[in-house]
């Protein structure tokens, strides 16, 4: 495993010490992503945990966001923009806008619509964002399995989460935006702000096709992607092209950000999360830097690892993290 490396996508929200013993014995390090999911603890409470965790060891950098209160009020600019400025000021490294913004019913106009991230009620947030070189990252929408029955799903990862989560499985929703919609909107605002830095999470959301990811990055020079919690759909991809996946890694190894979006909120154990994270940072790594043949959890058939030179996986795995998140070492 690269010494060290980064774990570019977590989300830390208990101060359980194992996974911090793991990060030193690995030289790991987080960047964890505080958002506003009904599930999750409060924003001020994921941040205040990482500022704890520190204090014991020194691993963890963290992403803002803000919440929809007082949605379409005249409120609503001032306390994002708040939100956003206390956290860059207590350290954060960007900020996180998740998939709520047309996946939740809380957040429409007053006619009843979904609002879509393209919506100009958001300008004033990209503006403010772009004109102070302040780093967006962004779930938009979901995985295309999202809007597909669960037997047709591709990978057994996105079977089991909508099937736990069905008020985020589009298929039974169907008066909810479309997966176009959303990935339409999401390019709109890129279109806009083209000095936005932006970094479109979970493979842009168009983890069905790298060919899809790959005209993103071409179209939008200012962005990057990251692979949290999508390597199975690129693994499953490498069953039927080898060759054309890795040669996506090598051409747009300076644009691409290794993550895991291991989530610690305490529905595992100390020992568990440290487990799980151990687990994944071993699967990956030999998927990444060997040739070796390999299966995954998430659908049938064997596929080889890419064995990407080097210089590509200190890029994936700490550099491209480093630089686009602006990272100082040690963290204090």
């Amino acid at each position: 495993m690269l010494r060290p490396f980064i774990d570019a996508h977590v989300h830390l929200n208990t101060n359980t010490k194992a996974k911090l013993k793991l990060a030193k014995e690995y030289d790991a390090y987080f960047i964890s992503i505080n958002t506003d999911i009904p599930f999750f603890i409060s924003l001020d409470k994921q941040e205040s945990l990482i500022h704890e965790l520190n204090q014991i060891e020194n691993r963890s950098f963290f992403i803002t966001s803000f919440d929809i209160e007082y949605w379409d009020t005249e409120k609503w600019i001032p306390h994002a923009l708040n939100r956003i400025k206390q956290g860059i000021s207590r350290g954060a490294k960007g900020v996180k806008i998740w998939k709520n913004i047309g996946m939740d019913s809380r957040v429409k106009d007053r006619a009843g619509n979904f609002v879509l991230l393209d919506d100009p009620r958001f300008d004033p947030i990209f503006q403010y964002l772009s004109d102070h070189n302040i780093l967006l990252i962004n779930h938009q929408g979901e995985p295309r399995n999202c809007w597909l029955p669960l037997e047709e799903m591709t990978v057994d990862s996105d079977r089991d989460y909508f099937s736990e989560h069905p008020e985020y499985h589009m298929y039974k929703n169907q008066d909810y935006p479309s997966y176009e919609e959303h990935i339409k909107a999401r390019d709109n605002v890129l279109q806009r702000y083209p000095n936005l830095n932006y970094v479109g999470l979970h493979l842009f959301s168009m983890e069905w096709s790298l060919d899809e990811v790959a005209k993103r990055l071409e179209q939008f020079p200012n962005s990057k992607t990251d692979l949290a919690e999508r390597i199975c759909h690129v693994q499953l991809q490498t069953i039927e092209n080898r060759e054309k996946v890795r040669d996506f890694f090598i051409k747009y190894q300076d644009r691409i950000i290794y993550g895991t979006d291991v989530i610690d909120d305490g529905s595992m154990n100390a020992e568990e999360v440290a487990a799980k994270f151990q687990h994944l940072w071993n699967y990956h790594w030999t998927y990444f830097s060997t040739d070796s043949w390999m299966k995954a959890a998430e659908f049938e058939g064997t596929f080889q690892g890419l064995k990407l030179p080097e210089e590509v996986l200190y890029k994936i795995f700490f550099q491209n993290a480093v630089e686009t998140y602006n990272l100082n070492f040690p963290v204090n």
